[in-house]
Protein backbone atom coordinates (compact mmCIF):
# COMPACT_ATOMS: atom_id res chain seq x y z
CA UNK A 1 0.00 0.00 0.00
CA UNK A 2 1.85 3.15 -0.84
CA UNK A 3 1.66 5.61 1.87
CA UNK A 4 3.59 8.27 -0.36
CA UNK A 5 0.66 11.27 -0.22
CA UNK A 6 2.06 13.55 1.69
CA UNK A 7 0.82 16.99 2.94
CA UNK A 8 1.49 18.63 -0.56
CA UNK A 9 -0.32 16.54 -2.59
CA UNK A 10 -3.28 17.23 -0.21
CA UNK A 11 -2.52 20.89 -0.41
CA UNK A 12 -2.69 21.04 -4.35
CA UNK A 13 -6.19 18.90 -4.56
CA UNK A 14 -8.84 21.66 -5.51
CA UNK A 15 -11.03 22.45 -2.35
CA UNK A 16 -15.15 23.40 -2.99
CA UNK A 17 -15.55 26.94 -2.94
CA UNK A 18 -17.71 27.38 0.11
CA UNK A 19 -20.07 30.33 -0.33
CA UNK A 20 -20.01 32.87 2.05
CA UNK A 21 -23.00 32.94 4.28
CA UNK A 22 -22.74 36.50 5.50
CA UNK A 23 -24.15 37.85 1.86
CA UNK A 24 -27.03 35.48 1.69
CA UNK A 25 -27.90 36.51 5.58
CA UNK A 26 -27.14 40.15 4.65
CA UNK A 27 -30.11 40.18 1.53
CA UNK A 28 -32.24 38.43 4.04
CA UNK A 29 -32.10 41.20 6.64
CA UNK A 30 -32.08 43.42 4.11
CA UNK A 31 -35.02 42.48 1.31
CA UNK A 32 -36.78 40.07 3.01
CA UNK A 33 -35.90 37.32 0.16
CA UNK A 34 -32.45 35.75 -1.54
CA UNK A 35 -31.87 38.06 -4.53
CA UNK A 36 -33.58 40.40 -6.22
CA UNK A 37 -36.04 39.33 -7.69
CA UNK A 38 -36.25 35.55 -6.38
CA UNK A 39 -38.04 33.59 -9.36
CA UNK A 40 -37.90 29.69 -9.20
CA UNK A 41 -37.44 28.18 -12.38
CA UNK A 42 -40.88 27.25 -12.61
CA UNK A 43 -42.22 30.06 -12.20
CA UNK A 44 -43.46 33.30 -14.38
CA UNK A 45 -44.91 35.09 -11.68
CA UNK A 46 -42.70 37.39 -8.96
CA UNK A 47 -44.55 37.95 -5.67
CA UNK A 48 -43.82 41.33 -4.18
CA UNK A 49 -44.35 42.19 -0.50
CA UNK A 50 -45.35 45.40 1.28
CA UNK A 51 -45.48 44.85 4.81
CA UNK A 52 -45.09 46.87 8.11
CA UNK A 53 -44.45 50.88 7.01
CA UNK A 54 -43.31 52.26 3.98
CA UNK A 55 -39.94 54.03 4.63
CA UNK A 56 -38.90 57.10 2.86
CA UNK A 57 -36.40 59.55 3.30
CA UNK A 58 -36.18 59.35 6.90
CA UNK A 59 -35.03 56.10 8.58
CA UNK A 60 -37.55 54.65 11.01
CA UNK A 61 -36.69 53.08 14.46
CA UNK A 62 -35.06 49.65 14.31
CA UNK A 63 -37.60 47.52 16.14
CA UNK A 64 -40.15 49.20 13.55
CA UNK A 65 -41.16 46.54 10.66
CA UNK A 66 -40.77 48.51 7.75
CA UNK A 67 -40.60 47.93 3.35
CA UNK A 68 -38.09 50.30 2.43
CA UNK A 69 -38.60 52.34 -0.95
CA UNK A 70 -35.05 52.37 -2.18
CA UNK A 71 -35.56 48.59 -1.87
CA UNK A 72 -38.57 48.25 -3.81
CA UNK A 73 -37.34 50.19 -7.19
CA UNK A 74 -34.59 48.66 -8.47
CA UNK A 75 -36.75 45.25 -7.56
CA UNK A 76 -39.55 46.84 -10.01
CA UNK A 77 -36.87 48.07 -12.97
CA UNK A 78 -35.15 44.21 -12.91
CA UNK A 79 -39.25 42.76 -13.02
CA UNK A 80 -39.27 45.17 -15.83
CA UNK A 81 -36.56 43.98 -17.53
CA UNK A 82 -36.57 39.80 -17.18
CA UNK A 83 -38.38 38.17 -19.56
CA UNK A 84 -39.35 34.77 -17.72
CA UNK A 85 -41.32 37.78 -15.29
CA UNK A 86 -45.09 37.40 -17.19
CA UNK A 87 -46.91 38.86 -14.39
CA UNK A 88 -46.19 40.49 -10.75
CA UNK A 89 -48.50 39.18 -7.58
CA UNK A 90 -48.67 42.42 -4.91
CA UNK A 91 -49.45 41.66 -1.35
CA UNK A 92 -50.00 44.29 0.89
CA UNK A 93 -50.24 44.79 4.74
CA UNK A 94 -49.09 47.57 5.74
CA UNK A 95 -50.07 50.74 8.27
CA UNK A 96 -48.67 53.61 5.57
CA UNK A 97 -45.82 55.92 5.69
CA UNK A 98 -43.70 58.13 3.86
CA UNK A 99 -46.48 59.35 1.45
CA UNK A 100 -43.93 60.50 -1.66
CA UNK A 101 -42.04 57.32 -1.16
CA UNK A 102 -45.86 55.62 -1.46
CA UNK A 103 -46.44 57.27 -4.67
CA UNK A 104 -43.44 56.73 -6.28
CA UNK A 105 -44.03 52.70 -5.84
CA UNK A 106 -47.54 53.77 -6.89
CA UNK A 107 -46.43 55.39 -9.98
CA UNK A 108 -44.01 52.32 -10.54
CA UNK A 109 -46.42 49.58 -10.45
CA UNK A 110 -48.94 51.66 -12.43
CA UNK A 111 -46.15 52.00 -15.63
CA UNK A 112 -45.20 48.21 -15.27
CA UNK A 113 -45.67 46.70 -18.88
CA UNK A 114 -46.39 43.68 -17.43
CA UNK A 115 -49.58 42.30 -15.71
CA UNK A 116 -50.05 43.30 -11.99
CA UNK A 117 -52.48 42.24 -9.33
CA UNK A 118 -52.41 42.86 -5.82
CA UNK A 119 -53.83 41.76 -3.09
CA UNK A 120 -54.89 43.49 0.68
CA UNK A 121 -54.00 41.09 3.16
CA UNK A 122 -54.74 42.05 7.36
CA UNK A 123 -54.56 45.82 5.76
CA UNK A 124 -53.57 48.52 3.45
CA UNK A 125 -54.33 51.47 4.97
CA UNK A 126 -53.54 55.34 4.61
CA UNK A 127 -50.36 55.32 1.58
CA UNK A 128 -51.17 51.78 1.06
CA UNK A 129 -54.12 52.57 -0.53
CA UNK A 130 -52.50 54.21 -3.53
CA UNK A 131 -50.38 50.91 -4.08
CA UNK A 132 -53.28 48.53 -3.80
CA UNK A 133 -55.14 50.49 -6.60
CA UNK A 134 -52.15 50.77 -8.71
CA UNK A 135 -52.35 47.41 -10.40
CA UNK A 136 -54.04 46.15 -12.95
CA UNK A 137 -56.78 44.38 -11.04
CA UNK A 138 -57.05 44.26 -6.83
CA UNK A 139 -58.48 42.24 -4.61
CA UNK A 140 -59.20 42.15 -0.60
CA UNK A 141 -60.05 39.81 1.64
CA UNK A 142 -62.92 39.68 3.37
CA UNK A 143 -61.35 40.86 6.90
CA UNK A 144 -58.90 43.19 5.71
CA UNK A 145 -59.12 46.77 6.41
CA UNK A 146 -58.16 50.09 4.50
CA UNK A 147 -57.98 53.11 6.61
CA UNK A 148 -58.64 56.44 3.90
CA UNK A 149 -57.80 59.83 6.00
CA UNK A 150 -56.29 62.82 4.84
CA UNK A 151 -52.55 63.94 4.68
CA UNK A 152 -51.27 65.35 7.80
CA UNK A 153 -48.58 66.14 9.84
CA UNK A 154 -48.13 67.56 13.69
CA UNK A 155 -49.53 70.66 14.59
CA UNK A 156 -46.75 72.80 14.96
CA UNK A 157 -46.08 72.40 11.26
CA UNK A 158 -49.41 72.47 9.40
CA UNK A 159 -49.39 76.29 10.89
CA UNK A 160 -47.35 77.02 8.57
CA UNK A 161 -49.07 78.62 5.46
CA UNK A 162 -46.47 77.26 2.94
CA UNK A 163 -46.63 74.02 4.36
CA UNK A 164 -50.28 73.61 4.28
CA UNK A 165 -50.62 74.51 0.80
CA UNK A 166 -48.08 71.79 -0.48
CA UNK A 167 -49.99 68.78 1.66
CA UNK A 168 -52.90 70.25 0.20
CA UNK A 169 -51.61 69.75 -3.19
CA UNK A 170 -49.83 66.31 -2.21
CA UNK A 171 -53.13 65.33 -0.98
CA UNK A 172 -54.91 65.84 -4.47
CA UNK A 173 -52.04 63.63 -6.10
CA UNK A 174 -53.16 61.20 -3.58
CA UNK A 175 -57.18 61.77 -4.43
CA UNK A 176 -56.49 61.91 -8.37
CA UNK A 177 -53.72 59.03 -8.51
CA UNK A 178 -56.49 56.89 -6.47
CA UNK A 179 -59.66 58.06 -8.46
CA UNK A 180 -57.48 57.62 -11.90
CA UNK A 181 -56.65 53.50 -10.93
CA UNK A 182 -59.86 52.37 -9.30
CA UNK A 183 -63.55 52.69 -9.70
CA UNK A 184 -64.67 55.07 -6.76
CA UNK A 185 -65.49 58.70 -7.44
CA UNK A 186 -63.30 61.21 -6.32
CA UNK A 187 -66.91 62.61 -4.37
CA UNK A 188 -66.87 59.11 -2.49
CA UNK A 189 -63.65 58.88 -2.15
CA UNK A 190 -63.09 62.47 -0.29
CA UNK A 191 -66.58 61.71 1.68
CA UNK A 192 -64.79 58.72 2.84
CA UNK A 193 -61.47 60.87 3.81
CA UNK A 194 -63.60 63.68 5.68
CA UNK A 195 -66.06 61.79 7.30
CA UNK A 196 -66.30 62.62 11.25
CA UNK A 197 -66.77 59.60 13.72
CA UNK A 198 -65.59 57.03 11.62
CA UNK A 199 -62.23 56.97 13.47
CA UNK A 200 -62.03 58.06 16.97
CA UNK A 201 -60.36 61.48 17.86
CA UNK A 202 -59.63 61.90 14.23
CA UNK A 203 -61.13 62.19 10.90
CA UNK A 204 -61.65 59.46 7.91
CA UNK A 205 -63.25 56.13 7.37
CA UNK A 206 -61.95 52.36 7.64
CA UNK A 207 -63.39 50.67 5.53
CA UNK A 208 -63.84 46.66 5.65
CA UNK A 209 -63.40 43.57 3.11
CA UNK A 210 -66.72 44.44 1.18
CA UNK A 211 -67.20 48.15 1.83
CA UNK A 212 -63.80 48.86 -0.37
CA UNK A 213 -65.24 46.75 -3.24
CA UNK A 214 -69.00 48.61 -3.11
CA UNK A 215 -67.34 52.03 -2.94
CA UNK A 216 -65.27 51.12 -6.44
CA UNK A 217 -61.96 51.23 -4.48
CA UNK A 218 -60.61 47.60 -4.79
CA UNK A 219 -62.11 45.56 -7.61
CA UNK A 220 -63.08 42.24 -5.72
CA UNK A 221 -63.52 40.62 -2.18
CA UNK A 222 -61.16 37.44 -2.59
CA UNK A 223 -58.13 35.44 -1.82
CA UNK A 224 -54.75 34.10 -2.93
CA UNK A 225 -55.97 31.80 -5.09
CA UNK A 226 -58.79 34.57 -7.22
CA UNK A 227 -55.81 36.68 -7.12
CA UNK A 228 -53.34 34.41 -8.76
CA UNK A 229 -56.31 33.07 -11.53
CA UNK A 230 -56.92 36.78 -12.47
CA UNK A 231 -53.11 37.38 -12.50
CA UNK A 232 -52.93 34.34 -15.40
CA UNK A 233 -55.49 35.27 -17.21
CA UNK A 234 -54.38 38.85 -17.62
CA UNK A 235 -51.16 37.12 -18.64
CA UNK A 236 -52.48 35.07 -21.29
CA UNK A 237 -54.30 37.85 -22.55
CA UNK A 238 -51.46 39.98 -22.53
CA UNK A 239 -49.59 37.67 -24.56
CA UNK A 240 -52.45 37.62 -27.66
CA UNK A 241 -52.70 40.95 -27.35
CA UNK A 242 -48.85 41.27 -27.80
CA UNK A 243 -49.07 37.97 -30.78
CA UNK A 244 -51.82 40.31 -32.83
CA UNK A 245 -50.17 43.56 -32.83
CA UNK A 246 -47.03 41.41 -34.21
CA UNK A 247 -48.85 40.05 -36.61
CA UNK A 248 -50.28 43.05 -37.71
Amino acid sequence: MNNDYTQNDMEQEPQKEERPASALIEKIQQLGQTNVPQLSSDSKIHCLTIIGQIEGHLALPPQNKTTKYEHLLPQLVAIEQNPNIEGLLVVLNTVGGDVEAGLAISEMLASLSKPTVSIVLGGGHSIGVPIAVSCNYSFIVETATMTIHPIRLTGLVIGVPQTFEYLDKMQERVVNFVTKHSNITEETFKDLMFAKGNLTRDIGTNVIGTDAVNSGLIDEVGGLGLAMKKLNELIDLHKSQSAEGLVQ
